[in-house]
């Protein structure tokens, strides 16, 4: 059989371009359509279920709200336990101020020199210690005690080994008078201050002791004399004058 196309170029050109312009059609309809319900779903999820769970999640604050405001003390309950989370961190930072009787026991002379205590305070901020006492031998037992704090050592082990540190700096002795104590004796009054070694109070010093050095010297006669009265010789003048 022999089959006879009519249909000219042209015709069949416009024939297929309408079958494009079809297809494209139907698919971008397919594409709108798609793209209106995945906006409606979402749409749904947004004031739907997020509607619903966040009416489910303000329920169960309301309840525990109400939880919470029913147990006795509440305020008082939390604050132990914020404060039970800082005790570790406040225990490895605390300072060990039970050593200062160690420091006591070390830095008073024996007698006759011997002083006593009647005030002392530990000022952590700034580091210092403050003593005020009597000395029954007057200036030589005060001197006495001085160089005696001056000389003593700080002895301790930490993560580095043993380690020695001077305990006191800047030792200073401020109001000095003459008193009476309890039994009518003549004694001297006076305030020492001085600065101490952080390593003296600290967590990490273990088996720390307080060991009294002098220089090589601990007489009597050296300890009672004042540091004051001796200086270095003056230098003679240029040109003999």
């Amino acid at each position: 059989m022999i089959e006879i196309n009519l249909v000219p170029d042209v015709k069949q050109e416009l024939i297929k371009a309408q079958r494009v312009r079809s297809t494209v059609i139907s698919f971008s309809i397919i594409i709108a359509v798609g793209a209106g319900i995945i906006v409606t779903l979402l749409a749904i999820y947004v004031f739907g279920v997020q509607t619903v769970r966040g009416v489910v999640a303000d329920g169960a604050i309301t309840d525990g709200g109400k939880k919470l405001a029913s147990v006795e003390d509440l305020s008082k309950t939390l604050t132990i336990q914020n404060q039970l989370t800082k005790i570790s961190s406040l225990h490895a930072d605390k300072k060990i101020d039970s050593r200062i009787f160690d420091v006591l026991v070390a830095i008073i002379p024996a007698s006759p020199n011997q002083v006593q205590i009647s005030n002392l305070a530990i000022d952590s901020d700034l580091g210092t210690i403050s003593v005020e006492g009597q000395a029954a031998r007057s200036y030589a037992a005060l001197e006495v005690f001085r160089k005696t704090i001056e000389g003593a050592q700080v002895q301790f082990t930490n993560d580095q080994g043993d380690q020695s540190v001077t305990l006191a700096s800047d030792v200073s002795t401020g109001e000095t008078s003459y008193g009476e104590d309890a039994s009518g004796a003549k004694v001297l009054r006076f305030t020492m201050s001085f600065k101490y070694a952080p390593e003296l109070f600290a967590p990490a010093s273990k088996n720390l002791r307080i060991v009294i050095s002098t220089k090589g010297n601990a007489t009597d006669s050296y300890l009672g004399v004042p540091t004051s009265i001796f200086v270095d010789r003056a230098k003679d003048l240029e040109g003999g004058q």
